[in-house]
C-alpha cells in the first residue's frame, strides 16, 4: 500500500504504530512531516504537502491516540 499525502488517516495510524511514546499534540510540523516522509510505506513528493495537509495529520493521529 503507498500513502500519499492525502491519505491523512492512514499516516496517522502508522506514525501512531511506528511512535507509540511521542504525544501528537507536541509534535512540530517539521518534525512530522519528516517523520511522515520516512514511513516505509509512504511514496510521495516531499514537497508537496503544506501546513493545512500537516496538520489535517495531526489531528488524525490526536483523533486516533485519544
Amino acid at each position: 500500500m503507498s500513502l500519499i499525502w492525502t491519505d491523512t488517516l492512514d499516516i496517522a495510524i502508522e506514525l501512531d504504530e511506528t511512535f507509540p511514546d511521542v504525544d501528537p499534540r507536541t509534535v512540530r510540523f517539521t518534525d512530522l512531516h519528516e517523520w511522515v516522509c520516512e514511513l516505509e510505506d509512504f511514496d510521495d513528493d516531499p514537497d508537496r504537502s503544506g501546513e493545512k495537509i500537516l496538520e489535517a495529520i495531526q489531528m488524525a493521529w490526536i483523533d486516533e491516540r485519544y
